[in-house]
């Protein structure tokens, strides 16, 4: 059974065999657990580098977009850099990246090759968003869990979230990106009511 854990704004952790963390930020204490680390983009509350010391450990495989590289090789860990649309397996589990990017706002241009991952685990997929808007590429996903942004600004907003999910129909549906550097503490919860009824809303914040 994977357990899921959500930090802040986009940070999530999944126990299961392996403890995998997505862009770690605002943690709390010095844990050094982490088998894998997952990025999804370089800017500075997806990729803290003060974070991924205090999950890091010496033998910590870090995955990311190639933006990223020049400030993880600091740390001196095996890195694997990832494109959008390619799929992989990563120390034994089925990993996907899906291209992360803005549709009306340049936050994120496309060509800069940010990614959100689906992360297979015990058979279920994990879809972590990333920084991003509606895509042609993330309508069409199918998965069992989908952690969307919902905060605005420099993603969707919760009705465009509400409006991704309901296209996809994952079985839950979890948002992020809100109620701290952008978005209120009420978009996960007005979120979840936009959402077709056949799709579980789990707020973690």
């Amino acid at each position: 059974m994977v357990k899921i854990e959500i930090n802040c704004h986009s940070s999530l952790k999944l126990i299961n065999d392996k403890i995998i963390y997505v862009d770690p930020f605002k943690i709390n204490e010095n844990i050094n657990d982490a088998d894998i680390i997952f990025f999804t983009h370089d800017h500075y509350d997806h990729m803290s580098e003060e974070d991924i010391k205090k999950v890091i450990k010496a033998d910590t495989l870090l995955v990311a977009p190639s933006s990223c590289l020049s400030k993880l090789n600091e740390f001196a860990n095996e890195v694997l850099a990832v494109l959008p649309n390619m799929q992989y397996d990563i120390s034994g589990i089925k990993v996907e990246t899906v291209p992360a990017y803005n549709i009306n706002k340049n936050f994120h241009p496309r060509e800069n090759n940010f990614v959100g991952y689906i992360i297979t685990l015990d058979g279920l997929r994990y879809y972590i968003a990333g920084d991003t808007d509606i895509t042609d590429e993330n309508k069409n996903i199918k998965c069992d869990y989908a952690l969307v942004p919902v905060g605005g600004t420099y993603t969707m907003t919760y009705e465009e979230a509400a409006q991704l999910i309901n296209e996809m129909k994952p079985k839950v549906a979890i948002p992020t990106h809100y109620g701290s550097i952008v978005g209120s503490k009420e978009d996960g919860v007005n979120f979840s009511q936009l959402l077709d009824k056949s799709v579980e809303c789990k707020i973690f914040y």
